[in-house]
Order: C-alpha cells, then sequence, then structure tokens
C-alpha cells in the first residue's frame, strides 16, 4: 500500500509572505500596508475577545448582560468587538461581493464600541483600495493561518506586527520609511538610558518602535511594565494611526495625543517633564517653522534660534526642555551633519557642551537605516553626570566629560529583505553581543571603578571640555573622529620583508612559467611538429 504523502509545514514566513503577494500591484504601498496591518490587528483583536470571551462562559454558562460591557473587556486589555465585526464573521463572509463594506464597517464599530481605540484604525481604505473581492478574500484567508496554537511563539503578535512595520517601510520611498527605526538600533537605545521606570517620551513617535522596545527592554530586566508611562506624538496622521495599533494590539497603554500634531508648532504634552526620551527625529528637517514662527518660544530661551533650513538642532532643545531637570536621560539619533555644523547650529551645540548636557557620541555604521544609506550618530544627553548611585551601580562624577564612540567598521553584519518578487534590500544590524559590548563600553566609563575603562585606538576615547586635544580646543565639534586614536596600518608593514616575499612569488611563478612552455614543447614534438 503506497505511503500517503506528507503535507508540508507552511512556516510563518510563508504566511506573512503570502498576505503581502494578495495585495500586489494593487493601489500604493501606503495603502496596502495599512490594509493588512489594519485586517491583522482586526485578527488579533478578535482572537483575544473570543478567548476572553470563552473565560466568562466557562465561568458564568452564557454571557450575562450585565458584562455584555465595553469596560469590562478593556480593563483586561481586551477591546470589545460586535458580532458583524468579530474575525469569525469576516472570515465567514470573505466571499460575499460586499466584503470590502463589511471589513469598513467593521473598523468603525471597533473604534465607536472601544474609546481609547478612536483614530487609530483605517476608515473606508477597503472600499476605496480598488482591490477585488477575490484578493482581499485570498488576504483574510492568509491572516486567517496567523495562529498562536499553530505557531506557537510566545510573542506572536510583536513577530508579526515588526515584520510588516519593518518589510513596508523597506519596500518604500524615503517618506514611508520614516515611521520605522531599525529594532537593533531602537534596543540599543534603551539598554543603554535603561527605562526601568517612569515617563518614556518620543517627539516624533513614528510606529511606536521606540515604546515597544522600552518595555521589552523592561521584561528583559524582569521589571515591572506597570512603571512605565508611555506619551508622545507623530506629526503624520497615517503614521499616527500606525503607532496606536502597534500599541494597542500589544496591549501597551499610552498618550499619543488625540490627533496627529507637530511637536514644534503644537506640543500636545506641554509643560510636562519625562525621565526617559528615545526618539529618532527625520534628519535634516527643512521648513518645520515659518520664518517669523517660534522666535519667543521658551524651548530655545538661552540658546541661538534653530535655522528654518534645518530642524536637527530645533529637535535637540525641544527633548532638552522636556527632561527632568535631574535626572531625565535622553538618547536620540541625528545625521552626522549635526556633529560639526556651523551658524546658528554650532552656537547652540557650543551652549549644549559648555552647559554639559551631552554625555556620549556614538556614530553608528552605515546603511542602517531604510530611508538613507548614512552612517547617523546616537547622541546620549544626561542631566545629571554627577556622582551617585544609579540602579545599584556607583557612578563617578563625569562633568565636563564626554565619551565618543566609532562603530563604522561594525559593518560585517547583513540582513537580506526580501520586499518583492525579484527585489531584495541589504541592511547592515547589530547584533545582540555587539548591542552588550557597547553597552559595556558606556557602563564602565560611567563607573567608579576607573580600571574597568580605558580607550581604544580607532572605537573609544574619553574627552574632557578643556584639556589638550579638548572639545574645546577642537572648536566644540562632536566628530569622534577628531579624537579617537586613529592607526595608520601602513605603518604596520615591514617593507623589506614584504619585498622579499613579493619577489621570491615571482621567481616561482617565472619557475612554473618555463616549466609549462617546456612540457609544450615536449607535447608538440611528440606528435611531430618540427620545432627547433
Amino acid at each position: 500500500m503506497a505511503k500517503a504523502a506528507k503535507t508540508k509545514e507552511i512556516t510563518l514566513e510563508t504566511v506573512l509572505w503570502n498576505c503581502r503577494v494578495a495585495l500586489r500591484g494593487i493601489g500604493s504601498t501606503e495603502k496596502n500596508r495599512d490594509a493588512v496591518i489594519g485586517l491583522v490587528f482586526l485578527k488579533f483583536a478578535g482572537d483575544k475577545f473570543e478567548k476572553r470571551r470563552a473565560e466568562i462562559k466557562e465561568q458564568y454558562g452564557d454571557v450575562p448582560a450585565f458584562l455584555e460591557k465595553v469596560s469590562f473587556y478593556n480593563a483586561v486589555n481586551v477591546y470589545y468587538i460586535k458580532e458583524t465585526a468579530r474575525w469569525s464573521y469576516i472570515v465567514k463572509n470573505a466571499s460575499a461581493n460586499d466584503i470590502a463594506v463589511i471589513i469598513d464597517k467593521a473598523m468603525a464599530d471597533i473604534e465607536e464600541s472601544n474609546p481609547p481605540l478612536k483614530g487609530a484604525l483605517p476608515q473606508n481604505l477597503f472600499a476605496t483600495l480598488g482591490a477585488s473581492k477575490e484578493s482581499i478574500k485570498s488576504l483574510i484567508d492568509n491572516i486567517n493561518q496567523i495562529d498562536e496554537k499553530r505557531f506557537q511563539d510566545e510573542d506572536l503578535i510583536g513577530r508579526v506586527y515588526e515584520y510588516f512595520l519593518q518589510i513596508y517601510a523597506a519596500a518604500g520611498t524615503k517618506e514611508d520609511g520614516e515611521f520605522y527605526t531599525p529594532a537593533c538600533v531602537v534596543k540599543l537605545i534603551a539598554e543603554i538610558i535603561e527605562p526601568y521606570s517612569g515617563v518614556v517620551y518620543d517627539p516624533c513617535c513614528g510606529s511606536g518602535g521606540m515604546f515597544v522596545q522600552s518595555l521589552k527592554f523592561v521584561d528583559r530586566h524582569n521589571g515591572n511594565r506597570q512603571k512605565v508611562s508611555i506619551i508622545g506624538q507623530e506629526s503624520n496622521p497615517d503614521t499616527w494611526r500606525l503607532c496606536k495599533m502597534n500599541l494597542a494590539i500589544r496591549g501597551i497603554a499610552h498618550n499619543l495625543g488625540e490627533k496627529n500634531a507637530s511637536s514644534f508648532t503644537e506640543d500636545l504634552h506641554q509643560d510636562k517633564k519625562v525621565d526617559y526620551i528615545m526618539a529618532n527625529p527625520p534628519f535634516n528637517l527643512k521648513g518645520w517653522r515659518g520664518e517669523d514662527q517660534l522666535t519667543d518660544d521658551p524651548r530655545f530661551k538661552g540658546y541661538a534660534l534653530p535655522p528654518v533650513a534645518n530642524a536637527n538642532y530645533a529637535w535637540v532643545l525641544h527633548m532638552l526642555s522636556k527632561l527632568d531637570v535631574t535626572n531625565g536621560i535622553a538618547g536620540f539619533l541625528l545625521a552626522n551633519g549635526a556633529l560639526n555644523a556651523g551658524g546658528a547650529e554650532y552656537e547652540i551645540r557650543k551652549e549644549l557642551l559648555e552647559r554639559d548636557k551631552i554625555e556620549a557620541i556614538i556614530v553608528l555604521p552605515r546603511d542602517m537605516f531604510y530611508t538613507t544609506d548614512i552612517s547617523v550618530t546616537l547622541w546620549i544627553m544626561n542631566m545629571n553626570k554627577h556622582a551617585r548611585t544609579v540602579k545599584g551601580r556607583q557612578l563617578r562624577d563625569r562633568m565636563n566629560e564626554i565619551l565618543f564612540m566609532d562603530l563604522r567598521r561594525w559593518d560585517s553584519n547583513i540582513e537580506e529583505y526580501v520586499i518583492d518578487k525579484g527585489k531584495k534590500k541589504k541592511k547592515t544590524v547589530l547584533t545582540d553581543s555587539q548591542i552588550a559590548e557597547i553597552k559595556k563600553v558606556y557602563n564602565n566609563w560611567q563607573d567608579v571603578d576607573t580600571s574597568l575603562y580605558s580607550d581604544v585606538p580607532e572605537f573609544c576615547k574619553s574627552v574632557t571640555l578643556d584639556s589638550e586635544n579638548s572639545i574645546r580646543a577642537k572648536n566644540y565639534s562632536l566628530a569622534p573622529s577628531k579624537y579617537i586614536e586613529f592607526i595608520d596600518h601602513d605603518l604596520e608593514i615591514d617593507y623589506s620583508k614584504e619585498m622579499a616575499r613579493i619577489q621570491g612569488e615571482m621567481r616561482e611563478v617565472m619557475k612554473a612559467e618555463k616549466q609549462s612552455q617546456a612540457m609544450l614543447v615536449d607535447a608538440f614534438r611528440g606528435i611531430g611538429y618540427g620545432i627547433d
């Protein structure tokens, strides 16, 4: 009797790929992204709802009317869903001619039933997507395969959302990619600033990666999520919705304001002081204010006014104004041009250094970001560099001192993303061990035991504000290459020995060439050619 052929178990990656393929060639990358992520949200929200409902039935039998309340579900981070908005209903009607309308209605109903989701879900998207009912059914069928029982992953929700946010950022334009910061970079920031408890703020939060990683940091170090508060804002309305969905489906409480808004012209958290800032502002943002706007803004008081043509230092001063004045710490990314920029930016940088607000400057490897292939810099801004005890560690006084690190040679770890059929993109990533090494160097530099840290050529250097080869002497430049020792490896070459080696190799090559010629002559003679 013939053996039955084994059915090959489909992988999660294949399912996720098929979700993307379902809408290939239909609409824009941005609309497809919102359609896929929106339906994924309905799937996970529906699964959570059904699980909670099953618990209630097990306890009470039929669900009693007094428990059919939104607040009862919201209290345990579950969203209440009307019958016609539940995932099971959408799957059941996947072949219906009006499936696009059914989905759009489900999105609207879930928002209406759950106030925390106000403005989070895409509205009237599927009716205007231009996708056939067959394409939408294919997408639903593929998303329906994303199941916790099938793919036993403790963080399936996070893994799926991270995949789609990452892949659509990689596939999009520069503007499309601004909503996502590579996870390894965000993890590095979290490991350095250590947001164990307090308020975490991001003034340009994109899809919420900084917030997600801050709580993952707490989980990794056995902390308490309840001690961390999340606040932020985002100017792009579509990205603001992505962030709210990303945080909501993971059960992360947050305050992103009631709408999208610019942190510069409409600060939704005015006068709020925070413990931690994690941010990746748009690089070299132009036109962030009008020529006559914000000229007397208190956030810039005591500093030069940041130029209209570049918001880099406007972001720095905005974040500085938000930090708790005694213990606040920030980790944020800026284009490398900010390290040496002149004019008003130079004046701001000089004042920041004289007021001792900057603790570390870390240049990252090239080609890590989806929006650009340039190397960018991680800045650490610390409001308290005095000797003290922080989370059980004894820190020394680091006043008027900055740690510089240059990671541009750490470019050998490459990840490849298949962003479309026949189209791939490669990006540099930092490994967990590399992140741990950076954190160790930073912590050792801070430590009261000064024997733990030492400068390393081409890697790290501790520099004071006022000494030989100091920051003042370098005209307040923050470029690590101005301070970190560079080794001229050409000087390590023993030229006499090297020339002898090369000459020996040439002699061997010439000897082998003569032997080959002699063999060739013998061969021709052997077949009757007269060769003199």
